[in-house]
């Protein structure tokens, strides 16, 4: 079922696309070629509406393999994502609903390439870097927009971060993980993430580094029940800096018990 696509222009040659307040992605482009970043829910032919803003050669590339960042795929001829993630895209993409919602259409999920951390994405005056952030998934990758000085962080890095899924880090290993790729803070100045409407302060990526800390330290005393499609989980607010650049006041991460540590599951045995 088609929804509305909500199309901003946030720079000359950077376009965000809003899937009906659903999902988020954008569209960036160079001199020589354009990339997609994220192709969301499949509601609408992002690749006609790409058209729209630009003719030239597409390279698609998906931060990671959740539904919302990559159903969209079945309109073009290929897609980028981190293979880590590559076993949870297919199992997605395998959903007997989608296919069968693909199978209306005539259209069909394209092959993936691989996309890993040290890639860069050539578009003539703009390049894209690519680095990894398994944490919200294995696979997950940002992309730095050199040139502009803009972090694409899809899911990753949000200010509603779902930590509480099958197949997340635990949040005392995603906090070393976010630890190793922090020097991007010097790199770029703002974030786009895979539900904006708005750029964000770069420092959002520290002040949700900070609140998942808080959790591993035990400071949970105000957490509060999140009822998610998958059940109960938790929910922690973390603060944001004062004076900065944020697109949204709230900042919370969604997570279980069983997600704060990494169980040792050879302890005790032989």
């Amino acid at each position: 079922m088609e929804k509305e696509l909500f199309i901003t222009q946030l720079r000359p040659d950077l376009y965000l696309l809003d899937e009906a307040h659903e999902a988020t992605g954008y569209l960036v482009i160079g001199r020589d070629r354009a990339c997609v970043i994220d192709t969301m829910n499949g509601y609408n032919d992002l690749n006609r509406a790409v058209r729209s803003l630009t003719d030239k050669p597409l390279i698609v590339v998906n931060t990671h393999g959740h539904p919302d960042h990559i159903f969209g795929n079945v309109y073009f001829d290929e897609a980028y994502m981190n293979p880590a993630d590559a076993e949870l895209a297919r199992e997605f993409a395998g959903n007997p609903e989608f296919l069968e919602a693909c199978r209306k259409q005539g259209l069909a999920m394209p092959p993936f390439r691989d996309i890993r951390e040290g890639d860069i994405l050539d578009l003539g005056g703009k390049t894209l870097a690519v680095y990894a952030l398994p944490g919200h998934t294995p696979g997950g990758i940002l992309l730095l927009l050199r040139e502009d000085r803009i972090l694409f962080t899809g899911d990753s890095v949000n200010h509603h971060l779902w930590m509480q899924l099958d197949g997340c880090l635990c949040l005392e290993d995603y906090v070393k993980e976010l630890d190793r790729v922090m020097f991007l803070e010097k790199e770029a100045d703002l974030i786009l993430h895979g539900h904006a409407r708005d750029f964000d302060d770069i420092s959002l990526m520290r002040c949700m580094r900070n609140g998942i800390q808080e959790i591993c330290d035990g400071k949970t005393e105000n957490d509060g029940p999140y009822q998610w499609f998958g059940g109960t989980a938790r929910r922690h607010a973390y603060d944001c800096e004062a004076g900065k650049r944020y697109q949204q006041a709230d900042h919370v991460i969604c997570y279980q018990a069983q997600n704060v540590q990494r169980i040792d599951r050879t302890a005790g045995l032989l």
